[in-house]
């Protein structure tokens, strides 16, 4: 039987007892309906993953011991950084999502020319935290142990002057094809991908004015959401995980 496995934003060490937060205690007890002696994982973005025993299960709330620690060695050796142009409706939560499973380190939502999402300060707040959240269930299911940074959305602007990665590149279809295969092989790639629409031509040069190589994704023009699960793929393939 799998082990049920949950986040938890607390210190974690072997020994300790703990009360199980609200969110948590709800799905443990009253969804997957289970009582006291039985296992779990929690994490805490720590890199470890800890074995826990319900020792006290109540109607409104229930508590845990901490039974041991292990560190997992599952996250990439290649740290990818996503610049995201903001899309509409749940394409951002699948982009999030999945880029999550697969390892990548960072993701930026950014403001472009034809983004069609526009936030205030009150709304942006709420879907970051909806977009860490997601992060964190990815997590949860693909085992990672430690969270990606979910950034606050920022313009492409802020975004290319703070991006610090060896290789940087931007996703664009009108371009030669570039053989990343003979590049030398970094230790972090940042990738700049548009929203519904693409980037403008001018958003392309100005990545190109701040040292992003433009890199043409294959010869089919691909969906926003997509983009950034194909292109992590292959740089797994070729510097991290499936290397």
């Amino acid at each position: 039987m799998r082990i049920p496995r949950a986040y938890i934003e607390a210190e974690l060490q072997v020994g300790t007892e703990l009360s199980l937060p609200d969110e948590v205690h709800n799905h443990l007890v009253k969804v997957l309906r289970m009582r006291v002696e039985q296992q779990l994982v929690l994490f805490n973005g720590d890199g470890s993953d800890y074995l826990a025993k319900l020792i006290e299960v109540e109607k409104r709330r229930s508590s845990v011991v901490i039974e041991s620690a292990e560190a997992r060695t599952n996250e990439s050796p290649l740290r990818i950084q996503i610049g995201q142009g903001l899309s509409r409706g749940e394409r951002m939560d699948f982009a999030i999502q999945k880029a999550t499973e697969l390892g990548v380190s960072e993701i930026t939502p950014l403001f472009t020319e034809r983004s069609e999402v526009r936030l205030n300060p009150e709304r942006q707040a709420k879907r970051t935290k909806h977009w860490q959240q997601v992060a964190i269930s990815a997590c949860e299911q693909s085992y990672r142990a430690v969270l990606p940074n979910i950034i606050e959305p920022e313009s492409l602007k802020e975004w290319l002057q703070r991006c610090d990665a060896e290789l940087k590149l931007v996703l664009s279809p009108h371009t030669e094809p570039l053989v990343l295969g003979n590049l030398e092989r970094p230790s972090s790639v940042a990738l700049l991908i548009g929203p519904e629409g693409g980037l403008e031509d001018s958003e392309v040069e100005q990545a190109i004015a701040a040292g992003f190589h433009p890199w043409l994704l294959g010869p089919r023009v691909l969906r926003t959401e997509t983009a950034p699960l194909a292109a992590a793929a292959v740089l797994h393939y070729l510097w991290g995980d499936f290397s």
